[in-house]
């Protein structure tokens, strides 16, 4: 049972930047007709998207998230000593992407950097990751930078896929210091990794002129092998048997209830589901920001997409206390309880 608990470390701040371009969901009658459009808005909650140009990269969005917060900090670059970099959607499949953003943002070279490749449940993963380093000996600072352009990887022409996802990228601090107690649940079942699978592209299934075509799928979705793939039943299934149960068993971990917490920020999936996760917990929806509804579900990167978007005003130079769920593909998921203890965070920003 990969239940966590860390103390004297704790997130000195958050930003994130988006891109400029807006992509509404009203606009998709190529794939759904008018009807399909307006219950496709109503349960998923997503009326647009940013969605990045061609040469745009997630590694792009989230140095401008690290500079503005670096910059917002006044925080030495070389002051940070490791670089971790979480995203599906990096720049190279070799090198990896934090060696590249480490150079771009003038880090000392005794940096240490990494990527880390996870979905919807990343920033909660790598989050008690850079715990972990920031309570070692000789890691004082972590620089988390978790971004995505989804919108690379799926098919305009996927009514499944098409009205959920944007692109974003963010960054974290994470330091020792002063700070109350953390709790991290980290779980995962393997065995539903087609439910939500890229199925070409890896070394397990190597790029050939075959997959890389686009074919009509299940209910006319057309896709390639090289672009997501989602089985929407099971995934609604697998959070509603794995997420709320999670929670409770977090909860009872740090010995709290929601009279302690201050907001429950979900992954931002979909907001039907997310709603019911909320009443079955008996949380006050008045607890649950979220940002999906104009910038949709940006993966790994929705967490602190939510709290720079919809927090910025209400968790700064205070002490939140804060729950943390990120739930997707492996299948994986984890929660968090923090606090957010003078945490500085920033506006979004666009690029």
């Amino acid at each position: 049972m990969a239940l966590i608990k860390f103390n004297n470390v704790g997130i000195k701040g958050v930003s994130a930047c988006v891109p400029k371009d807006v992509s509404k969901n009203i606009e998709l009658l190529s794939v759904l007709n008018p009807e399909e459009v307006d219950k496709t808005i109503n349960i998923i909650g997503i009326h647009e998207k940013r969605i990045v140009k061609p040469d745009v990269c997630a590694s792009d969005l989230c140095y401008k998230a690290a500079d503005k917060l670096i910059t917002d900090l006044c925080i030495d670059p070389k002051s940070i000593d490791m670089l971790i970099f979480v995203s599906q959607t990096a720049d190279y499949t070799m090198p990896a992407t934090a060696p590249i953003l480490q150079h771009r943002l003038g880090l000392s070279s005794s940096t240490a950097c990494f990527d880390v490749n996870l979905a919807c449940s990343g920033y909660v993963y790598s989050l008690s990751t850079a715990f972990s380093y920031a309570m070692s000996n000789g890691i004082d600072r972590v620089l988390l930078l978790v971004g995505e352009t989804i919108s690379k990887i799926i098919s305009q022409q996927d009514k499944v896929n098409a009205p959920l996802y944007g692109d974003a990228g963010t960054a974290t601090i994470i330091e020792a210091g002063d700070y109350s107690n953390s709790y991290f649940s980290l779980n995962t079942d393997g065995s539903g990794k087609n439910h939500i699978i890229i199925p070409a592209g890896g070394c397990r299934n190597p790029s050939n002129s075959d997959n890389l075509k686009m074919r009509e799928r299940e209910e006319s979705n057309i896709r390639s092998d090289h672009q997501i793939y989602m089985d929407g039943m099971e995934v609604f299934n697998f959070t509603m048997r794995t997420v709320p149960r999670d929670i409770k068993k977090i909860m009872k971990f740090a010995r709290v209830d929601f009279s302690d917490i201050d907001y429950l920020v979900f992954h931002q999936s979909n907001k039907f589901m997310t709603d019911f996760f909320s009443k079955k917990l008996k949380c006050p929806l008045s607890k649950v920001p979220y940002s999906l509804g104009k910038y949709g579900n940006v993966s790994s990167a929705t967490i602190p997409l939510t709290i720079s978007s919809e927090l910025s005003n209400n968790t700064s130079n205070s002490n939140k206390k804060i729950i943390m769920s990120g739930f997707g593909a492996g299948l994986s998921w984890g929660s968090a309880i923090l606090d957010f203890k003078g945490a500085h965070v920033s506006e979004v920003i666009e690029y």
